[in-house]
């Protein structure tokens, strides 16, 4: 994955990309003491448009509030020009972006009060993160031997940085067994999402989803659950077992990078007919043209860069 590009926004401004450097003692480097956010933009009929630009902005200083920073030198509406900036002058037109709100310079103590945040936004060329094939042929998973953070042991509604070492683990161990993705259970012992994506299991035509106490609150699962309503699927949260991943229909899974995937495997165990399921392939048609500015009524997810 080539992540280079010409420039980075930095502070309130465009370096290159050789310059948007952070040094050794960043605390943020040692800690983890960050938030992020992963963004899309995508070639549509008027050019190049980012993804819910505004809930992507609005989630990343909510996890910075969740995080503890009280005072930022930034507004959502500056981040957001600034996304568009960084797209604008690398010349991209699909493209992933990557906004990274960080303790840079005090809070060696622990204490984020001590320090100051800086924004830092990058992007470059990225195709399908878990692979083109995964579209119709689905992907092979595991249940993880990681359990996903309790709830008040790491804020679970923020992207932090430091949270995505239990994603890393798991990740590691999924692919090291010859699986693409892991999912992970939460402390209870019941399905919560995967190392960065949200999961969905479909029985009898219903849609099913954990709740959103335990996972991330994914911008690209609340896009999923407003095009299952509309197609008139009923879509409900309520706790899923191991087993009856199994024993589903059809499991997808959808977020920033992955998009939306059907799994056609868990713990060796084949889903539905192996392949991505016919609900799984009605959404990802709606999904993918909603991204790409083909869908009407939708066209409001869509911010062009212009």
């Amino acid at each position: 994955m080539g992540m280079e590009s010409k420039f980075i926004w930095k502070n309130g401004e465009l370096v290159p990309f050789e310059q948007a450097t952070v040094h050794f003692l960043t605390p943020a480097l040692h800690y983890g003491a960050a938030v992020f956010e992963g963004v899309r933009a995508y070639n549509t009929p008027k050019g190049s448009a980012i993804f819910r630009l505004r809930e992507h902005t609005e989630r990343l200083f909510d996890s910075a509030r969740v995080l503890g920073f009280r005072e930022f030198p930034w507004t959502v509406e500056e981040a957001m020009k600034a996304h568009k900036d960084v797209v604008r002058a690398n010349g991209f037109t699909d493209c992933y972006i990557r906004p990274l709100i960080f303790l840079d310079g005090g809070g060696w103590n622990l204490n984020v009060d001590n320090g100051k945040p800086s924004l830092m936004i990058a992007a470059w060329e990225w195709n399908n993160y878990l692979g083109e094939e995964a579209l119709a042929k689905g992907i092979r998973a595991n249940v993880s031997s990681f359990t996903r953070h309790h709830v008040n042991v790491s804020m679970t509604k923020a992207k932090i940085a430091g949270n995505y070492v239990n994603s890393i683990l798991a990740k590691t161990e999924s692919e090291r067994g010859g699986f693409q993705e892991a999912i992970m259970l939460d402390p209870q012992g019941y399905v919560a999402e995967c190392t960065g994506e949200n999961l969905f299991v479909v029985r009898d035509g219903v849609i099913y989803t954990a709740s959103t106490a335990p996972i991330l609150e994914g911008i690209t699962r609340a896009s999923i659950v407003t095009i299952a309503n509309d197609l008139g699927y009923q879509v409900r949260e309520t706790p899923i077992s191991r087993d009856q991943l199994y024993i589903a229909d059809e499991v997808f899974v959808c977020g920033t990078a992955a998009e939306l995937i059907g799994l056609s495997e868990i713990d060796h165990r084949v889903i539905g007919d192996g392949k991505s399921g016919k609900i799984t392939r009605e959404l990802q048609k709606v999904f993918y043209d909603a991204i790409r500015g083909k869908a009407e009524k939708y066209e409001s997810w869509c911010d062009y860069v212009g």
